[in-house]
């Protein structure tokens, strides 16, 4: 009784965790990157929580994100080549992109 009683909390954790890191994503990356990125789903691209952990330790995870959102290009990653710049986004939404995804592994 008490393990599913915790299994139930845990699962509520999880989801509401879930929610507050998609409320707090930046507009771009819900109207943008969101084309072919989910916060925990691949999709046409890996998710956000996939490229955060790859990432995971390296201090210089936000200006490395930035530099390939900018540029474009598949970084290992086996599924399709993103495009410079995804879909459009400018210089300041990638920033907040990049300094997003970084955070989210810590």
């Amino acid at each position: 009784m008490k393990s599913g009683i915790l299994s139930m909390v845990a699962t509520a954790s999880l989801i509401i965790a879930g929610a507050s890191l998609a409320a707090d994503m930046p507009a771009a990356g819900k109207a943008k990157c969101g084309a072919c990125h989910a916060l925990d789903k691949k999709g046409v691209g890996p998710s956000y929580m996939d490229i955060s952990a790859k990432y995971k330790g390296d201090k210089d995870a936000a200006s490395k994100l930035a530099a390939g959102i900018t540029t474009g290009g598949s970084y290992g990653w086996k599924m399709s080549m993103m495009p410079p710049k995804g879909i459009g986004a400018n210089d300041a939404e990638i920033k907040a992109m990049s300094e997003y995804i970084a955070g989210l592994a810590k």
